[in-house]
């Protein structure tokens, strides 16, 4: 195979530079012969079969050899013989590109099969983009295909929906070619890459009408926009900055909460009790600017108004429920009360003292009652015996 113990020397003596969109920049001061380079890496030849390649940065290396990982137990990628923090030791591949192929070869639908199964494939094994540039397919001389720089198919956050990258680099003839091998092949397949065709193609119209309409409307954005300005009419600035450092006030403070490891509902309701605290201060400090005894008393904004409505029926709510919390905690006392009482004597009746001598004393009240209006009775009577009789007599 190889000498790992050589070639670990040789990389150590090549700096590969990764530059902003741009191909590696590389000090190679090793026997090896550079085969060529890249945005990620250049590649060298180690033995007739066996090539290096070397990185600019170790997650670019993790992630080629991830990929290349993934596909070793088919005979679409090369084979993989050694890695290093910043190398890989990989299979030489030849042959032909796709993209030199094509501009001397016409697109068969052979080869369109094999461009199919290629996708498939990249599917079946796990990658994320489901596609690959032309010129990093390579037709080999049994007609089989190979490809390379294959680590931008994994630990991706975006993709396309389908073969854009394919598709794009074949050119618009071939691309036409492809696709109707495909309708061909695989109908509902080729439905599915002409609705994501369609609709990119809305979006490029989109597009240029959104920035045809930009243009005509600047001048009208720059007369209006006034409108959206809140900080000259001072009484709205202030209710609107108010709501705004309560909304935020109130969203950080639920948030430690939550991190503490407290219910949120059981502060919400101190903390509108606390901003209602600020602002009421607010209110004074203002109004102690000047003296305003004499002055009418400033007109409510429609927010203010709303805004006061809210604080009384707040205020009227928790008022009644103070007034019930106390007639409960009221009546809970005198139960207390009653069962730390002592108790009353009991005489041999088994009656109690206290209740015997309330009815003596309901008996005596009635009885006197009763005397007393049996004596007006009989005075009444006399008095109407004498006014009759002195006017018989009359």
């Amino acid at each position: 195979m190889f000498d790992e113990k050589f070639l670990e020397q040789c990389v150590a003596k090549i700096k590969v530079t990764t530059l902003e969109n741009e191909d590696v920049e590389v000090v190679n001061e090793s026997p090896l012969e550079m085969l060529g380079k890249g945005r990620q890496g250049a590649v060298y030849t180690v033995t007739p079969d066996i090539c290096v390649k070397v990185f600019g940065n170790q997650e670019d290396c993790d992630r080629e050899y991830y990929a290349l990982s993934l596909g070793q137990h088919t005979d679409l990628f090369p084979k993989v013989y050694h890695k290093g923090p910043l190398h890989i030791a990989m299979e030489i591949i030849r042959g032909v590109d796709l993209r030199e192929y094509l501009q001397s070869q016409p697109l068969s639908k052979s080869l369109s099969v094999k461009l199919i199964d290629m996708l498939i494939t990249f599917k079946e094994i796990g990658y994320e983009r489901i596609d690959h540039h032309k010129r990093q397919i390579y037709l080999q001389k049994d007609g089989s295909l190979k490809v390379i720089d294959v680590a931008r198919t994994v630990w991706r956050d975006r993709v396309y929906p389908y073969p854009r990258k394919l598709l794009n680099s074949l050119g618009q003839d071939n691309k036409e070619v492809f696709l109707t091998h495909v309708q061909e092949l695989a109908p509902t397949l080729y439905q599915e890459w002409l609705h994501y065709i369609r609709m990119e193609e809305l979006s490029q119209e989109i597009y240029q009408l959104i920035m045809e309409e930009d243009a005509s409307k600047t001048e009208t954005v720059k007369a209006m926009s006034h409108k959206l300005l809140t900080r000259e009419d001072e009484e709205r600035y202030v209710v609107l900055m108010y709501g705004l450092m309560h909304k935020v006030f109130k969203e950080q403070w639920i948030r430690t909460m939550i991190a503490k490891g407290v219910d949120p509902n059981e502060i919400l309701e101190a903390i509108d009790e606390y901003w209602d605290e600020q602002k009421r201060e607010f209110k004074e400090l203002e109004a102690g600017g000047g003296d305003r005894k004499n002055q009418p008393p400033r007109e409510l904004t429609k927010e203010e108004k709303k805004e006061q409505l809210r604080q009384e029926k707040l205020r009227a709510k928790k008022e009644k429920e103070k007034q019930r919390l106390e007639r409960i905690r009221a009546r809970r006392e005198n139960r207390e009360k009653n069962k730390k009482g002592k108790a009353q004597p009991v005489d041999k009746k088994g009656k109690k003292a206290d209740k015997q001598g309330k009815d003596k004393n309901k008996k005596a009240e009635k009885k006197s009652k009763d005397n007393k209006e049996k004596k007006q009775n009989k005075s009444g009577l006399k008095k109407g015996y004498s006014s009759w009789w002195t006017f018989g007599l009359a």
